[in-house]
């Protein structure tokens, strides 16, 4: 394995830069946020192009999982590696997937991408993670429910990427989990992205946070940077096959450090990182109820 050849494609973005001249951003004019001049139509026309869109997505990340796959598994002594090649096909996978869905995107503070940090996202559709996939810097690691191995294509691709996995139903097992996240993270220089809410909101509005990201954001002292999603939960509904096309924006907020933060004092600093996506969210995906959830 040359390991330097292989260093210097995941530190570049010379793959990404081709990408960039094959297939032009999905972003146009600026989308109005939440979706405010977005017509919904329900014509047969309108219904067949999102049809053919999922397909495409679908068959475009059949063949970007198996040749990733492929990779993985011939890279299976190098497990950090693996992490670092599964933030690369992801910038690839996600990249087609929302050049292929076409929805207009406007990515502001994206200057706060590339800091090593932990970062948390809210969640309301499919969407949300190509983004994700996209929008995160390489050496990333992810943490997901147990039960992600189980989605088609995906899921197993996340266990090869050495990408970590807990169980929410075992809240001791679920801390140990994310002490040793928490250590691996540290070691090997990586950064973390999460969905605070642990789960994806039905209506698109903002959840409670849990407490893991907090957990290891004590742990590694790393900052925490939100990404805050607006309008995806109106581009892909919850349990829908229909992709419209709402214009979604990706808002970067600036790093907020967590060194000095103590254990005693998590709820609060849920609270404040939540007050945050409050404040910034639009009036359809505020909360209807605030606060910190359980851990698990």
């Amino acid at each position: 394995m040359d390991h330097s050849l292989l260093n210097s494609l995941l530190r570049g973005r010379r793959l990404e830069s081709c990408l960039e001249a094959g297939f032009p951003s999905p972003e146009t004019e600026e989308p109005e946020e939440d979706g405010r001049g977005f017509v919904d139509e329900d014509g047969w026309a309108t219904v067949a192009v999102s049809a053919l869109r999922i397909v495409a997505c679908f068959l475009t990340m059949t063949v970007t999982t198996f040749v990733w796959a492929v990779v993985m598994i011939l890279m299976l002594p190098w497990p950090y590696e693996r992490i670092r090649q599964g933030n690369l096909y992801g910038h690839v996978t996600g990249r087609l997937m929302m050049w292929i869905l076409g929805n207009p995107i406007k990515i502001e503070g994206s200057e706060f991408s590339d800091t090593r940090a932990i970062f948390i996202c809210n969640h309301a559709s499919p969407i949300d993670i190509f983004l994700v996939m996209w929008l995160t810097p390489i050496g990333t690691v992810g943490i997901a429910k147990k039960e992600i191995i189980w989605y088609p294509l995906f899921g197993q691709l996340y266990v090869l990427a050495n990408h970590l996995r807990i169980d929410r139903s075992n809240p001791s097992a679920a801390i140990e989990s994310l002490k040793e996240a928490a250590h691996a993270i540290v070691n090997h220089n990586l950064s973390l992205i999460i969905f605070p809410e642990g789960t994806r909101s039905r209506s698109g509005r903002l959840l409670p946070f849990k407490k893991g990201f907090m957990h290891i954001a004590l742990q590694t002292q790393l900052p925490i940077v939100p990404m805050i999603f607006t309008g995806t939960h109106l581009a892909w509904r919850k349990n829908s096959l229909r992709v419209r096309p709402a214009p979604i924006t990706v808002k970067y907020l600036p790093p907020i450090e967590t060194d000095g933060w103590k254990a005693e004092n998590m709820n609060e600093y849920v609270e404040m990182i939540h007050s945050l996506y409050v404040e910034h969210l639009p009036e359809s995906q505020k909360p209807l109820i605030s606060g910190a959830a359980d851990f698990c």
